[in-house]
């Protein structure tokens, strides 16, 4: 039987600006570098190829020379048609991202297996459109598009069903991308730019980003009054991104990141902004509790716009003192499916496991699972 076409796309700077407080990576490439930032989607596309190995000599990977692919696929020993045209390990650009996908559709492979985040999406969509059947790996700091696995071990669990022909329907999901250059002054302007065909499979994909809506104002006043009632004397509070956790700070009265994360203690605003390195060092330093809240319409406490809290931060915390916080509504559009992390950090994600109370008003909470 002919092999399998798999062509094989990793974006190697998705994500360096999140745990680096960037909110992005879009013309930040060397803010990224000078603030310390280790390129990950490489190891993030290892995951889900490590789903593939037993599929190794019953399919042929499309990719490049380079970081985009290739080294790595053939440091796994998978078989390898190497294409032409992109030749840097480190400073790839949407141009490239272009040029290569034009190239697969031409070939006819089998399925597009790409690592990034939503600008890779958009550049994939500006390519092929829906020519071909793709499923992207979370590997970008926003990521709102629901053409991406959960994560990338269940981009790389769907890749093989599809491959081995355990799932052939198909259906044309969202490509979403937000300005960064907005983002980064808290203005969240998302857009719709087309389609990707992915495999259908429920389960294995993320739901698309949903906004908060202005009925859920009241309630979020509520959970508030709630954690702030609760903060104990002496202990440092990181507030976490997100509409719910800012009505903390708004309570406070002290400036809020909108889409970074704060330091308070005893009421009193003693960093904004902070990142992976600046947030460790204050963790270490005394006593912290972290307040997170839920991306809505996703489930994730961790891995979506909030990489700045780093793995090394959250193992120096202890899941005990991670508080999360959402609105019922917000928990009701999940529709029963449990809250999802995707650190970075495999081990982690699975020692996060478990059952945790969730604020949701004042005087009340719910239990709810993440996986």
């Amino acid at each position: 039987m002919e092999p399998k076409k798999l062509g094989l796309m990793i974006n190697p700077i998705a994500g360096m600006g999140g745990a680096v407080g960037l909110k992005g990576t879009d013309q930040m490439v060397a803010e990224a570098r000078r603030r310390g930032a280790v390129p990950m989607a490489n190891q993030r596309a290892r995951i889900a190829l490590t789903a593939l190995l037993g599929l190794r000599d019953q399919i042929t990977v499309y990719t490049c020379p380079c970081g985009m692919g290739g080294a790595l696929a053939q440091e796994m020993g998978f078989s390898c048609v190497l294409l032409p045209g992109v030749e840097s390990a480190e400073d790839t650009t949407s141009a490239d991202t272009l040029h290569l996908a034009r190239q697969m559709a031409e070939i006819g492979i089998d399925l597009l297996l790409f690592a990034g985040g939503d600008g890779t999406a958009r550049d994939i969509y500006t390519a092929v459109g829906t020519g071909l059947t793709v499923l992207g790996i979370p590997a970008g700091v926003k990521i709102h598009s629901p053409v991406y696995a959960r994560t990338p071990s269940d981009a790389g669990r769907l890749a093989r069903r599809w491959l081995e022909g355990g799932v052939t329907a198909v259906q044309e999901a969202e490509v979403l991308d937000i300005d960064e250059d907005l983002y980064r002054r808290e203005v969240i302007d998302t857009r719709l730019y087309g389609y990707l065909k992915i495999p259908l499979e429920r389960g294995y994909t993320q739901n698309r980003k949903a906004g908060t809506p202005l009925s859920e104002a009241a309630s979020i006043d509520s959970i508030a009054h709630e954690l702030v009632s609760k903060m104990e004397p002496g202990v440092q509070y990181l507030i976490g991104a997100g509409t719910t956790t800012r009505g903390v700070m708004r309570l406070l009265g002290l400036k809020n990141t909108l889409i970074g994360v704060d330091l308070v203690l005893d009421g009193k605003l003693l960093a904004n902004d902070l990142y992976g390195r600046q947030m460790l060092e204050a963790v270490r330093e005394k006593k912290t509790r972290l307040i997170v809240t839920v991306t809505g319409g996703q489930g994730f406490l961790f891995g979506r716009g909030n990489q700045q809290i780093t793995p090394e931060v959250i193992r120096e915390l202890g899941r005990e003192n991670i508080l999360i916080a959402a609105t019922r509504e917000k928990l009701f559009q999940l529709r029963g499916q449990p809250l999802l992390v995707d650190t970075g950090d495999p081990l982690l994600d699975q020692e996060l496991r478990g059952f945790y109370r969730v604020t949701t008003s004042y005087g009340e909470s719910m239990i709810c699972e993440v996986r």
